[in-house]
C-alpha cells in the first residue's frame, strides 16, 4: 500500500486549529483576514500564524494559508507585503486560484509551494497539466468528480509530479465551484471573493414538487468510501468547515482519523458513522462520488438533522420525541464542547522565546550563545571586534537589526549584553551576517529572504483600430442570421458531444469564419472529444472558458483567447496568459466594477475583450434541477440525460426574485438571472482600451428574453460603436429590462 492518506481539517479560528491538532489530523488549512475565500469565518491575524505553525509542527501538522480569492489591481501592493512576511515563516503551502496570483508566486516567491484551490474547478487532465505549468504542487478536485474520474486525473497528476485532494466531508455546493455567481448578483457578495451569502440554502416559493429549499444539497460525506479513495491513489482527504466550531471540527476529525488508522492498522473500513451525526449536518450523501448522481441528494430542510435522526433511529416521528432528541444532541454537543474546550486550553499558540547571550572583547569574534525551549547554540562573527568604527555596539542598536527574529516562530525574551565589552565595532554587514545565521539555525536551515519590490507594469499602448464586434450562438439555425453582418461569430460548444463531434467539425467546415467557443466544464470522455475537435479542424483561433482546453491549444500552436469565465480581473493574470500559455487575449470578468477596470495594464500585442450584452448565467451544476422544481420521471441522471434532455422552468425566492432554470440539449443544468447584462456605458468610459465587445445573442428562454431582432440589435451595436449615440437610445428601448450594477459595485 502506498503512503498514508493525509488528512486536511479546516481552520476557522485559533480554537478549530488547536481542536483540528488534538484530533490527530496531517494537515490543517486557514485564512488570514485578508486575501481568503472564507470571509464569514473567524480567521486568524499574521501576528497568530507564526504561533500557529509552531504549535503545529510540533505536532507534526502542516499548515497551507488559503489566498484562495481573485485579486484586482489595487490589492496588489498590500498583497506583496503579506507575501514577503509569508516567505520568511515554516508556512507549509498557499492555496491559490487567482492566475495573477499564480504568476506572483512563480516568479517572485518560489519557495512557497502552490496549491490549486477547489475554485479552479479543476475536473480533466488538461486543467492538470495546465496548473503544472504554473507550479502547482497540489489540486483539489471538483467535488462533482466520481471515483473513476478521480482516480483517472491523480494518474495525470502523479505523473506531473502534483499531490491530488478530495473534498470528503461538509457542504455540497449545488454549483461548480468556481463558476457560481448567484450571491455576486443578488447581493453583490462574490462567491470569487469569499462573501458567498449562499442563496441557494435560501427558501422558495413552493414548488410544483411541493418543495421550499429546491437547491439544498446533503453534505457530502464519503466516510465509508475510504478504500476506494485509497485505491484511486488520492493523496489528501480534505474536510469542509472553516465558518464551524471548534467541536464540529474536532468531533469529524476524530471520527476520520479513527477510520484511517482502522483501514492502515487493520485494513478495516468502519460503517458506524454515528459520530458525525452528533455536530452540524443536512444528512449525508455520496452520490457524486458514486456517480450516481439522484434526487436523494436534495434535502427540503437547511437546518441541522441531528435530532431528526436521532428520533427516527429510535423509531418514532412524534413532536414529543423530536424534542426529547434535540434535548439528548443538545447534552452530547454539550459533553463534547465541555471535554474539547479543556482540551485546548492546554494548547499555546505563544512563539517560543528565545534568550541571547553577547559577548567578546577586542581582537576576538563576537559570541552569541542562543537558547530556545528546545535547544541551545553558539554563533560568532567572522570578523573581530574593533576599538573604532561608525556605531558602537549598544543594547538598541543590535535588538534593531535583530527584532526581524520576531517575525519567524520564535521572539526575543531577552538580549544580554553583560558580557560584552564597552564601545567596541562591528560593521553592520556583519551584524547581518550573524542575523542570517540565527534565522537558518531557529527556522530549520531556511535562508532569510529580503523584500520583493513590486514590479511596475509599463502602461500599455493604446488600441490604435475601432474595436470589433462579435456575436455568440449556440443553435446551428442561429448561423443564417449572420452571414450579411461584418461582426465575428462565435459557435458555443454544449458540455457533451462525443457523439456529434463529425457533425460539430462539419458545421466548423462549412462555415470557417465562424470561430469555436468551449464551454467551462468539459470531463471525461467530452474532454477528449473536445480535444480530438480541437485538433481536427486545427481552427485560426478559438476562445476558451476551460483551462484544459487552452493548455491543448498552446500545446498545439493554435491562437487561443481566455473567456469570462477564467475570472481575469488583474494585469498580473494577463501576463501569466502570455507569457506561459502564448495566449493572444482575454474576456475581462463582468463581476469588476469601472474603477477596478481602470487598473488593469494589458501585455504588449494583447488584446483586451468584453461582454456588453449577455444572458446572466448565475450557475452551473451536474445535478438535475428540477427533481425538485417539476420533477423528472427519472429517479436520477442517467447517460441519456445530459445529452438529450431540453426543458426548462423557474423558481421564485421570498424576495420575489425569480430564477429561470434550463437544460438544453447536451448541456449540464443551469441557472439564469431574470434580468439580462447590458453596459453600453463602456465603450464612453474605455476608449482605446478594448479591441472587441461581445453580444451574447444565444437562445435563452428567460422570460425578460422576448424574441429579439437579432440583425436589428447587432446593426444597432455596430452603430454605437461608430459614434451613433442615437442607436444606444433605441437599443435600451430594444433589450429590456437590463442590469449592469456590478459595473458599478464590483467586487
Amino acid at each position: 500500500m502506498n503512503n498514508h492518506i493525509e488528512l486536511l481539517a479546516p481552520g476557522g479560528d485559533i480554537d478549530s486549529i488547536k481542536a483540528a491538532i488534538l484530533a490527530g489530523t496531517n494537515a490543517v488549512y486557514c485564512g488570514l483576514d485578508r486575501f481568503n475565500a472564507r470571509n464569514r469565518a473567524a480567521n486568524i491575524s499574521f501576528d497568530d500564524l507564526n504561533g500557529i505553525l509552531h504549535l503545529a509542527h510540533k505536532n507534526n501538522c502542516q499548515v497551507f494559508l488559503t489566498l484562495n480569492i481573485i485579486v484586482v489591481d489595487s490589492e496588489i501592493p498590500a498583497l506583496f507585503n503579506l507575501l514577503n512576511k509569508l516567505i520568511n515563516t515554516n508556512i507549509d503551502g498557499v492555496i491559490i486560484q487567482d492566475l495573477g496570483l499564480f504568476y506572483i508566486l512563480s516568479n517572485y516567491f518560489k519557495g512557497l509551494k502552490i496549491h490549486a484551490s477547489t475554485q479552479l474547478t479543476t475536473h480533466n487532465e488538461g486543467q492538470i497539466r495546465f496548473l503544472n505549468r504554473l507550479n502547482a504542487t497540489r489540486v483539489n478536485l471538483s467535488r462533482e468528480l466520481n471515483i473513476r474520474e478521480i482516480k483517472a486525473l491523480t494518474v495525470v497528476a502523479h505523473q506531473n509530479n502534483i499531490l491530488t485532494e478530495v473534498f470528503v466531508h461538509g457542504s455540497n455546493c449545488i454549483s461548480f465551484s468556481g463558476i457560481c455567481y448567484m450571491s455576486s448578483v443578488h447581493g453583490g457578495n462574490s462567491g470569487n471573493r469569499g462573501r458567498c451569502s449562499q442563496p441557494c440554502r435560501d427558501q422558495y416559493e413552493t414548488t410544483m414538487k411541493g418543495k421550499d429549499f429546491p437547491l439544498n444539497l446533503k453534505d457530502n460525506s464519503a466516510f465509508l468510501d475510504l478504500r476506494e479513495l485509497a485505491d484511486a491513489g488520492v493523496d489528501s482527504l480534505k474536510i469542509e468547515g472553516r465558518i464551524k466550531k471548534f467541536h464540529y471540527v474536532y468531533t469529524v476529525v476524530d471520527a476520520w482519523r479513527k477510520q484511517l488508522d482502522g483501514f492502515y492498522n487493520r485494513d478495516v473500513v468502519s460503517a458506524d458513522n454515528s459520530a458525525l451525526y452528533k455536530v452540524f449536518n443536512r444528512h449525508f450523501s455520496n452520490t457524486f462520488l458514486k456517480g450516481d448522481i439522484n434526487k436523494d441528494m436534495f434535502i427540503d430542510n437547511p437546518r441541522d438533522n441531528s435530532a431528526i435522526r436521532l428520533s427516527e433511529l429510535d423509531g418514532c416521528s412524534t413532536d414529543e420525541s423530536l424534542e426529547k432528541a434535540k434535548g439528548d444532541i443538545y447534552d452530547q454537543r454539550t459533553e463534547i464542547i465541555t471535554k474539547v474546550e479543556n482540551e485546548i486550553k492546554q494548547l499555546s499558540i505563544s512563539k517560543a522565546p528565545i534568550t541571547i547571550s553577547i559577548s567578546g572583547k577586542s581582537g576576538t569574534p563576537l559570541s552569541l550563545s542562543v537558547k530556545t525551549p528546545d535547544t541551545s547554540f553558539e554563533v560568532f562573527s567572522n570578523t573581530n571586534l574593533a576599538d573604532v568604527g561608525t556605531e558602537a555596539l549598544n543594547y538598541e542598536m543590535i535588538f534593531k537589526r535583530f527584532k526581524v527574529l520576531n517575525d519567524g516562530e520564535y521572539f526575543i525574551e531577552q538580549l544580554n549584553l553583560e558580557k560584552l565589552h564597552p564601545n567596541l565595532y562591528l560593521p553592520f554587514n556583519e551584524l547581518t551576517a550573524i542575523k542570517r545565521k540565527l534565522w537558518l539555525f531557529l527556522n530549520g536551515s531556511k535562508e532569510f529572504v529580503d523584500p520583493t519590490k513590486i514590479p511596475v507594469l509599463k502602461k500599455q499602448n493604446l488600441v490604435s483600430t475601432k474595436p470589433t464586434l462579435s456575436v455568440l450562438i449556440s443553435a446551428p439555425n442561429d448561423l443564417y442570421h449572420y452571414h450579411e453582418t461584418v461582426a465575428t461569430i462565435y459557435f458555443l460548444l454544449p458540455n457533451c458531444f462525443k457523439n456529434e463531434s463529425s457533425e460539430y467539425i462539419d458545421l466548423f467546415k462549412k462555415n470557417e469564419k465562424v470561430i469555436p467557443w468551449f464551454p467551462s466544464v468539459l470531463i471525461g470522455e467530452d474532454f477528449h472529444a473536445a480535444v480530438d475537435l480541437l485538433l481536427g479542424l486545427c481552427p485560426k483561433t478559438i476562445v476558451t472558458d476551460n483551462t484544459g482546453i487552452a493548455f491543448e491549444a498552446y500545446k498545439n500552436g493554435i491562437p487561443w483567447i481566455a473567456g469570462p469565465a477564467l475570472n481575469i480581473v488583474n494585469s498580473f493574470s494577463l501576463l501569466c496568459l502570455k507569457e506561459n500559455y502564448n495566449c493572444s487575449g482575454a474576456f475581462i470578468s463582468n463581476e469588476i466594477s469601472k474603477i477596478q477596470l481602470k487598473g488593469i495594464k494589458k501585455p504588449d500585442n494583447f488584446k483586451l475583450y468584453y461582454s456588453i450584452y449577455h444572458p446572466i448565467v448565475l450557475m452551473t451544476s451536474r445535478q438535475c434541477l428540477f427533481h425538485q422544481v417539476t420533477g423528472c420521471t427519472k429517479n436520477k441522471i442517467d447517460d441519456f440525460c445530459i445529452p438529450s434532455c431540453a426543458k426548462s422552468a423557474y423558481i421564485t425566492n421570498l424576495k420575489n426574485e425569480t430564477f429561470h432554470i434550463e437544460k438544453s440539449k447536451g448541456n449540464y443544468h443551469r441557472i439564469y438571472n431574470e434580468t439580462n447584462y447590458l453596459n453600453t456605458e463602456i465603450i464612453a468610459d474605455f476608449p482605446d482600451f478594448f479591441s472587441g465587445f461581445l453580444l451574447d445573442l444565444r437562445c435563452i428562454n428567460a422570460k425578460n428574453n422576448i424574441e429579439l431582432d437579432k440583425p436589428k440589435i447587432i446593426q444597432l451595436f455596430e452603430a454605437f460603436l461608430n459614434g451613433n449615440t442615437e442607436s444606444e437610445k433605441e437599443l435600451l428601448t430594444l433589450i429590456h429590462p437590463i442590469t449592469n450594477a456590478q459595473y458599478s459595485k464590483g467586487i
